[in-house]
C-alpha cells in the first residue's frame, strides 16, 4: 500500500511539473502584405488621412505622436 502511495506522489509531481513547462514558440512573426499607409479599409480613419498616401500617413503619425501621445504638452495646456 505504501509503494502505491509513493508512485501515485511521484506521477503526480511529474505531472504537475511537465504542465509547468514553457511550449515552443514556433510562429512565423508578423507578416506584412502591404505597406502600413495602405490602410485597412475600416470607416474608423483620422479625418484628413487619404488610405494610400505615404505623406499624409507621416504628418498623421507626427501629429499624433505631437499632441496625442506627448503628456508633456498635454499636461502643459491645461
Amino acid at each position: 500500500m505504501m509503494r502505491i502511495s509513493i508512485t501515485l506522489t511521484a506521477v503526480l509531481a511529474l505531472a504537475g511539473l511537465a504542465a509547468c513547462s514553457e511550449k515552443p514558440q514556433t510562429g512565423g512573426g508578423i507578416k506584412n502584405d502591404a505597406a502600413p499607409y495602405a490602410g485597412t479599409g475600416s470607416n474608423f480613419t483620422q479625418p484628413g488621412w487619404k488610405a494610400g498616401d505615404k505623406t499624409s500617413w507621416e504628418q498623421q503619425l507626427k501629429a499624433r505622436q505631437q499632441y496625442g501621445q506627448n503628456e508633456y504638452t498635454r499636461t502643459q495646456s491645461k
